[in-house]
């Protein structure tokens, strides 16, 4: 079975954040089926702040023996030309460990307040391991609710669904965050559900996650 896995959720945990001059953000995820590290950083490159540099790396490592199949290492670099605050165009190179080589092309509709994230990418892309094209559609949720200075309620939601040659179904997850921010340490506890495959052999996942903005 042939599968394309594109972690992206965390290509926009820093959206709100993208006209910074820099911004980096770090994740562990670990629960008992599997443990997930990721870093996500952005980098304006002109003085109008209209171009930026995201770059994504992952590591997926599943638990149990019979699951290695899905482990996956990830790195993605992609160049944003930001329209507005709302709207960005983008082009990547992204390298999986098990899906190879792909071009991308994402548009990127962000809607933000102080306490609410929402962020919508669809991406159109070509995989160089099997010469064949995809979509991808990804959405996440954020909500925050400041306790006091220091302290505060987070929720988290990412989604994902690919479908090689527009058509069969490849890769879908749904991750769940829940936690509590206290000095920039945000902790609590996660839930991912994956899909692989046209028909999808289904995984799922209860941990811990702590996430810093560096």
């Amino acid at each position: 079975m042939k599968k394309i896995v594109i972690i992206t959720s965390f290509f926009t945990l820093g959206s709100a954040n993208c006209l910074q001059a820099q911004f980096a953000q770090v994740e562990l995820f670990s629960g008992l089926d599997k443990t997930d590290f990721t870093l996500f950083s952005s980098y304006t490159i002109n003085e109008s702040r209209t171009l930026s540099l995201n770059t994504l790396a992952f590591f997926q490592k599943f638990n149990d023996e019979e699951n290695h199949g899905f482990d996956e290492i990830g790195v993605q670099p992609t160049l944003f030309w930001n329209l507005n605050e709302n709207i960005a165009v983008g082009s990547s190179l992204y390298y999986n460990s098990f899906a190879g080589f792909s071009e991308r092309l994402s548009a990127k509709f962000t809607l933000k307040n102080s306490r609410v994230l929402f962020v919508l990418i669809p991406t159109v892309a070509h995989s160089e391991q099997t010469n064949h094209s995809y979509a991808e559609a990804f959405a996440q949720l954020q909500f925050n609710k400041p306790i006091n200075d220091n302290i505060s309620l987070w929720f988290n939601g990412q989604f994902l669904t690919i479908w090689n040659e527009f058509k069969n179904h490849s890769r879908s997850f749904q991750q769940l965050r829940a936690g509590v921010s206290y000095k920039g340490h945000q902790f609590g506890i996660g839930l991912d559900l994956d899909q692989y495959g046209p028909n999808p052999i289904e995984k799922s996942s209860f941990g811990l996650y702590y996430r810093k903005t560096l």
